[in-house]
C-alpha cells in the first residue's frame, strides 16, 4: 500500500471474481507481474507458501491458487474464466507445484515463485496487504518495493551500471531510478510510461545489459514523484474543510482528485461505473446463484419471498438491507462479478446498507454514488493506518471497516452533517473491535454473510444514533489507531488461518472434508 491510498486501488475495488480479495484479487496481480518478469514465457512454477502464514491453510479454498494461475495467463479479475484457471494452465503448457515450507516470511500472506522458461530462473517474492492491494518485496535476491502502481522497467546489468543510469538519466522521463546489486543485479525505474522500442533496442545493444524487463502496472490509479494529499487523517480533513463547508463526498472528490492527478468529474463516474457494477450483483443474487463448490446455497430469494408477505420481523428499510447484503454474499460465493468493498469477504455490508436504505427512500443513483464516495475517505483513512486484511487484523478489518464506511456514508445521505457522519463512523468501529475471523468449511461464506449483515444493519444503528446526536467519545482517528493495536493482539489462529475460532469446531471439519471429497485436489504438494 502506498502512504497516501487511492480510494479506487485500495478501498472500493477491485472488480473481481471469487471469494476473497487478499486471495483471489491479490494473487492475480502478483501473477501477472510474474509473467511480465519472465516477458510472458511460463514453463513451470514453484509456489511455496511458509507453513506459520495463512496461504498454507486457505490458498486453495480461497482461491489464491485460482488467481496466481489467472494472473500467470494474463487475465483481468473479473474473467468468467477464472473458476476453470488450472484446466487453462494445463493447456498452456505450464506446470506447476505448490511446497508448504519455511521461507522465514514475516507476513502472513507471503507468496514466494520461483519462475522457469526456456531463457531462465527467476525468483519473485510478494506479499497480499488486503483488499487485493500487493507488495512484491524482493526480485532475484534484491529488495524492492512494488505496489503495482507504477511501470517497473527492469534493466538486468553485466557490469558498469553508472554507464547505463548515465545514458537512462539523458534520454528517459522517470519517477525513481535504483540499482540493486545483489543476487542477479538490476536497475529498477519507476515511471508512469513504457519505455518506447527505440530506447529498449540501445539499452539491449550495450555490451553491459544482459535483458530487460517491463512490469506493467496492475492498479487502476497509478503513484507518482512527490505525490501529496490534502489530508490523510480525519482531524486534517477537519482542518481543511474550515471555511469551506463542504461534505464527506466532496472532500472525498478532493482526496482522490489531488491522490490520482485526475479531475473531480472523473473521480465521480469512476465512483457511477463502480456503482452500477454493485447494483448489478444485488439483482444477480436476488434471481437465484448456484454454484458447486459452496456450504450455503441461494438463500436471499428466500429471504425476499418472505419480506414480500410480511413474515419478517422489523421495517422495511432493515430488512432490505439484509436481503441485499445476502445477494451480493451470493454472487461472491458463486464466482459473480462483485465489488471488493473494502474486501471481497465483506462485499456486502457496505453496498447492502447504502443500496438498501437508498431504494427505501426512493433516492436516486446520484446520491448512492455520492455516498460511496463518501465510504470510501472514511475507508483511505482505515488503509492509510489501520488494514483491510482479515489475516492481519481480524473480521473486524473487514466487515468492521465496512460497518464504519457505511454508516458514514447514510448519516450524509440522509442529510446529516460531516460531523454526525464522522461520529456515526467512529461508534460503528468501536462496536466491531476485535472481531476474529474464522470461516467455516475453510470457505469466505459463513460466518463471513451473519457478520456482513451484522456490520451492515449495525451501521444503520450507528447512522441513525449519530443523526440523534449521540456522543462518540473517542475520535474517529483514535479508534483507527486502537483497531490497528487490537489487530496485532488477535492471535493468529484467529485471523483467517482455519486453525481456530468455528474453523476447528466438530461440525466445521466436516464440511470441509465433504468439500474436499467432492471437488478432490486441485494442487500438488511435497
Amino acid at each position: 500500500m502506498s502512504n497516501f491510498p487511492s480510494i479506487f486501488n485500495d478501498v472500493i475495488g477491485p472488480v473481481m471474481r471469487g471469494p476473497s480479495s487478499s486471495h483471489c484479487a491479490a494473487a492475480l496481480r502478483i501473477g501477472r507481474l510474474s509473467r511480465d518478469l519472465m516477458d510472458g514465457q511460463l514453463n513451470d512454477i514453484l509456489i511455496e507458501f511458509d507453513p506459520n502464514g495463512s496461504l498454507a491453510t486457505t490458498h486453495k479454498s480461497q482461491g489464491s491458487d485460482m488467481g496466481l494461475f489467472g494472473g500467470f495467463l494474463g487475465w483481468e479479475a473479473d474473467d468468467d474464466r477464472l473458476p476453470d484457471s488450472e484446466k487453462f494452465l494445463a493447456t498452456a503448457g505450464i506446470n506447476f507445484s505448490i511446497v508448504i515450507k519455511d521461507i522465514a516470511a514475516d507476513h502472513p500472506n507471503t507468496y514466494k515463485l520461483t519462475l522457469t522458461n526456456s531463457f531462465g530462473t527467476r525468483q519473485l517474492t510478494a506479499i497480499s496487504t488486503g483488499g487485493g492491494m500487493i507488495e512484491v518485496i524482493s526480485i532475484d535476491g534484491n529488495e524492492v518495493t512494488m505496489a503495482g502502481d507504477y511501470v517497473e522497467t527492469l534493466i538486468y546489468c553485466r557490469s558498469a551500471q553508472e554507464t547505463i543510469i548515465s545514458y537512462l538519466n539523458n534520454t528517459i522521463v522517470f519517477d525513481e531510478i535504483v540499482y540493486h546489486g545483489k543476487g542477479k543485479p538490476f536497475i529498477e525505474i519507476k515511471s508512469q510510461h513504457v519505455p518506447n522500442e527505440h530506447i529498449r533496442k540501445e539499452l539491449l545493444a550495450m555490451n553491459e545489459v544482459e535483458t530487460v524487463k517491463i512490469l506493467k502496472p496492475v492498479l487502476p490509479v497509478m503513484a507518482r514523484k512527490n505525490l501529496s494529499v490534502p489530508f490523510i487523517t480525519c482531524n486534517e480533513m477537519m482542518s481543511y474543510n474550515e471555511g469551506k463547508d463542504k461534505a464527506l463526498w466532496e472532500l472525498a472528490m478532493d482526496y482522490e482528485s489531488m491522490r490520482g492527478n485526475i479531475s473531480t468529474t472523473e473521480v465521480y463516474e469512476k465512483m457511477r461505473h463502480i456503482v452500477k457494477i454493485m447494483a448489478n450483483a444485488i439483482d444477480s443474487g436476488l434471481k437465484g446463484t448456484k454454484y458447486d463448490d459452496r456450504i450455503l446455497g441461494s438463500q436471499s430469494p428466500m429471504y425476499q419471498e418472505q419480506m414480500t408477505a410480511n413474515k419478517l420481523i422489523g421495517g422495511t428499510a432493515i430488512n432490505r438491507v439484509i436481503l441485499y447484503v445476502s445477494a451480493i454474499m451470493e454472487v461472491k460465493s458463486s464466482m459473480g462479478v462483485i465489488v471488493a468493498a473494502p474486501t471481497a469477504g465483506s462485499c456486502g455490508a457496505l453496498p447492502g446498507a447504502i443500496f438498501g436504505i437508498a431504494h427505501t427512500l426512493n433516492l436516486p443513483e446520484d446520491e448512492i454514488v455520492k455516498a460511496m464516495l463518501a465510504a470510501g475517505l472514511i475507508g483511505v483513512f482505515i488503509a492509510a493506518h489501520a488494514t483491510f486484511a482479515a489475516e492481519v487484523g481480524g473480521c473486524m478489518a473487514e466487515t468492521g471497516s465496512g460497518g464504519g464506511m457505511a454508516a458514514a456514508a447514510l448519516v450524509g445521505m440522509h442529510g446529516g452533517t460531516l460531523v454526525q457522519a464522522i461520529s456515526a463512523a467512529s461508534i460503528s468501529l468501536q462496536n466491531s473491535l476485535g472481531i476474529i475471523c474464522d470461516p467455516i468449511g475453510n470457505r469466505v461464506e459463513a460466518p463471513c454473510l451473519g457478520r456482513n449483515v451484522m456490520a451492515a444493519t449495525n451501521a444503520v444503528s450507528c447512522a441513525n444514533m449519530a443523526l440523534s446526536n449521540y456522543e462518540h467519545l473517542i475520535p474517529l482517528d483514535e479508534v483507527i489507531e486502537t483497531m490497528k493495536a487490537v489487530g496485532d493482539q488477535i492471535h493468529y489462529t484467529l485471523r483467517c488461518t482455519n486453525l481456530g475460532g468455528l474453523s476447528t469446531t466438530n461440525a466445521a471439519k466436516k464440511i470441509e472434508a465433504l468439500l474436499e471429497e467432492k471437488t478432490g485436489s486441485m494442487f500438488k504438494s511435497c
